[in-house]
């Protein structure tokens, strides 16, 4: 619905920051390096967006719903974002760690001499495994973003992207988008 002169340029460009999402911006979240900076091609679009004069109904209704999607994109990039910084403070952590320690010295006071070892070694290692399991899954929860068991990928992103290359092919868009396969700038 958009002017010819922007259309191919911005499903390029669109195609580019979902690579880049699911590519570079990706590996800085799992590095926790994202921080404040943008996907520059979320500036690209805006960029690209700011020279549309939209002069039919059709163009001005596809404008209004771009914009809306596009803050549909900064709020998910927003929340990508939270995220990956981890949320549990810090003084949570702590307190975490002191209540398992209380409950472990706690179960020290349950020895009985009359027990055998086995059995007293049995009763606290059921307590500390399960204290430790929480933590780590409190860790893990904490660090969403990493590569191995428990770490979240981009799936979705990449289900998008192959979506896309296949309307592009049905629709026979041959353009190639201005970036490489993981979104950076050819």
């Amino acid at each position: 619905m958009f002017p010819p002169s922007v259309r191919d340029r911005l499903t390029g460009e669109l195609v580019c920051y979902a690579r880049s999402v699911a590519g570079v911006q990706w590996e800085m979240m799992e590095a926790g390096k994202l921080g404040e900076q943008l996907n520059p091609w979320g500036s690209q679009l805006f960029q690209t967006l700011r020279t549309v004069d939209p002069k039919t109904a059709a163009e001005q209704s596809a404008f209004d719903a771009w914009l809306s999607q596009t803050s549909d994109r900064e709020s998910a990039r927003n929340d990508r974002i939270h995220g990956a910084v981890g949320v549990i403070p810090t003084p949570l952590w702590i307190v975490l760690f002191f209540i398992s320690g209380l409950i472990f010295v706690y179960m020290l006071f349950f020895a009985d001499k009359g027990e055998r070892a086995v059995v007293q070694a049995l009763l606290m290692g059921t307590v500390v495994a399960v204290i430790t399991a929480m933590l780590l899954l409190l860790y893990a929860l904490d660090n969403p973003f990493h590569k191995g068991i428990g770490g979240l990928r981009p799936v979705a992103m990449e289900r998008t992207l192959q979506i896309i290359d296949e309307e592009l092919a049905i629709s026979g868009n041959h353009h190639a988008a201005p970036c490489d396969t993981r979104g950076n700038a050819s």
